[in-house]
């Protein structure tokens, strides 16, 4: 797993993982305003606003990705 600084280039969408660099933990966006400097995301339960600056984005190689994938067990489908 590698980390990528957000830039003005860059796209935040709501719903997406972060990592938070001040407290080292991954977040979950809920607002993002390029205008006014922040990132509002949902941290252990509570809600932080903070600056651009303190986020990275999380990029996956394409075998992690796969590996996040997660089978059900099969006993819903249809017989």
């Amino acid at each position: 797993m590698k980390f990528r600084e957000i830039t003005d280039k860059s796209k935040v969408f709501p719903g997406e993982y972060l990592l938070h660099e001040p407290t080292k933990n991954i977040v979950i966006v809920g607002a993002f305003n390029w205008e006014s400097d922040f990132i509002r995301v949902l941290s252990n339960g509570r809600l932080l606003e903070d600056k651009v600056a303190h986020f990275r984005k999380i990029v996956l190689t394409e075998k992690e990705r796969k590996k996040t994938i997660k089978r059900g067990c099969g006993g819903c489908k249809k017989r």
